[in-house]
């Protein structure tokens, strides 16, 4: 790991503690590389940490009682990249189906561990270990190059996104989600389950409400508490 990099954020998803137990342990041989920002036996309860954007790598059980992790990653709009962990192979197909980046059959070996998240690291790099300066998106039929910190906010409207920069208003076919993959976290923050705002561009907030140049944006209910702990920090 570079000097001064920030450890990428995992989160863990399974109905039984001890296998949480097992995942926790096996993250403790790359400590220096990952932390675990949480675990929940109930997925509903892991949905405000998720939306609120900023995790790497998520482990996910499959045979949940209330819901399973296909549903559930199905049913989650801010998708990280997804470590599937289960006691059935017969899911693998609709994991893959999913772009799962991996499928671990329990009980996990610290081999088989070690092959999975040699896996995410070799993808991370390119995308995480320095921002982003510039995105590229299309708009109807041409192509732009954006700096990221010319972007004032991004809402996500239906199947399109509306991206507000300091010079235009564009109009982008693509998901909320998916941009908000493309974006240095550092700089950008879901606030609502729609909008992604600019948080260098942020003119004032209040614990309700945060004020962009002349547009005030309503913090989500779900994002609020993470939205006010990450402000107060900054």
């Amino acid at each position: 790991m570079m000097p001064g990099k920030k450890k990428y954020t995992c989160l863990i998803i399974d109905d039984e503690p001890l296998a949480i137990k097992v995942i926790q342990e096996h993250l403790e041989n790359f400590r220096d590389q990952f932390e675990c920002v949480g675990t929940y036996t109930k997925p509903i309860e892991a949905i405000p940490l998720l939306n609120q954007g900023g995790i790497d790598l998520l482990f996910l059980d499959i045979n949940m009682p209330s819901i399973s992790g296909i549903e559930f990653l199905k049913a989650i709009p801010n998708q990280p990249y997804v470590i599937f962990t289960t006691a059935y192979r017969e899911y693998a197909v609709d994991a893959f189906d999913l772009n799962a980046l991996d499928y671990l059959v329990k009980p996990i070996s610290t081999g088989r561990f070690l092959k999975a998240i040699n896996k995410f690291l070799s993808l991370e790099p390119t995308q995480q270990s320095k921002p982003k300066d510039i995105i590229h998106v299309k708009a109807g039929k041409k192509n732009y190059n954006i700096p990221t910190e010319n972007i004032l906010y991004i809402e996500g409207v239906d199947n399109y996104i509306k991206i507000k920069t300091t010079t235009n208003n564009l109009i982008c076919y693509e998901s909320l989600s998916s941009m908000e993959r493309e974006l240095p976290t550092g700089m950008f923050m879901r606030i609502h389950r729609s909008f992604i705002i600019n948080i260098n561009q942020i003119d004032h907030y209040t614990s309700s409400y945060i004020q962009l140049g002349d547009r005030q944006f309503t913090i989500g209910r779900n994002y609020k508490e993470q939205v006010l702990k990450h402000l107060e920090t900054q």
